[in-house]
């Protein structure tokens, strides 16, 4: 078994996926003529157990907090490109029938295996949660999800790695071009470059500064919105590490407005608690 350690902001973001997806198959359970099929996708999901660093237990990772929801997604979808995590998970998950497992590339696995099950015209929706390791994850996936308007999602953006591995070091030529190509599928286009720097009036000059990782952050935000087209994308949760720095934000994306007023009201518990 395989067991990653985490930290309480990431034990915060599952509670978070986990209290609107109860929600979320609460609503469209009950939805009748037409009765939705609707099902969850995890793109990364790991092993299914992790060990809490602040306390040494374990904790549930998302796919199984997915399928102890009541009443129940009708199938879920869990992807992962390391193999043994997706052994290790399947010998947690009994076999099902609802359940369907996949080892790979989850950009691939997702627009070629699982968004074609998920069409709107034959009134099914998806819940998916995309926690990419560093950002190994396509703008493609996130601009069909949007379009398909069948597909609500949760997206760990990671500012502590952007900056640690990219921005930073970009300001200083020290990037290296698969890094920078990399960051370029995640952005969508090169972009970024010009968003994530501005000129600052110094007593030497003029000398280029980062944005913050809230601009960052709001300026992704507005990408979700007009570039990919979701029609709600609240302000997303900076979650932060025990030192107080923000180690990436989660959004939530939808073309439903009752999502966004529930995302936004758990978001507000959350920052209300001293967790953000």
């Amino acid at each position: 078994m395989i067991h990653d350690d985490i930290g309480i902001w990431s034990e915060i973001k599952l509670e978070i996926v986990k209290e609107y997806a109860s929600a979320y198959s609460r609503i469209l359970s009950k939805r009748k003529d037409p009765t939705f099929h609707h099902v969850y996708i995890d793109a990364f999901a790991g092993s299914g157990i992790h060990v809490s660093r602040t306390t040494g237990e374990f904790v549930l990772g998302s796919p199984l907090n997915a399928l102890a929801v009541r009443p129940s997604f009708r199938e879920f979808y869990f992807i992962d490109i390391d193999d043994i995590k997706v052994k290790s998970l399947q010998e947690i998950v009994e076999p099902r029938e609802d359940v369907h497992f996949f080892g790979g590339d989850c950009n691939d696995i997702l627009l070629n295996d699982v968004f074609p099950r998920v069409r709107y015209d034959q009134y099914r929706r998806g819940l998916c949660f995309l926690d990419p390791y560093k950002i190994n994850l396509d703008w493609k996936v996130i601009l069909t999800a949007a379009q398909m308007r069948s597909i609500e999602i949760f997206l760990n953006f990671s500012t502590h790695y952007l900056n640690r591995a990219i921005l930073i070091r970009k300001r200083s030529n020290a990037v290296s071009e698969d890094n920078i190509n990399r960051m370029n599928e995640f952005w969508g286009d090169s972009s970024w470059m010009d968003i994530a720097y501005r000129q600052q009036k110094t007593l030497f000059g003029h000398q280029e500064e980062k944005i913050t990782n809230r601009e960052l952050a709001l300026a992704y935000q507005n990408r979700l919105n007009k570039i990919a087209g979701f029609e709600y994308v609240p302000e997303p949760i900076p979650m932060k590490n025990s030192m107080g720095t923000v180690v990436y934000y989660l959004f939530f994306a939808s073309n439903k407005p009752v999502a966004k007023k529930i995302v936004e009201d758990i978001f507000k518990k959350y920052r209300t608690r001293g967790f953000s």
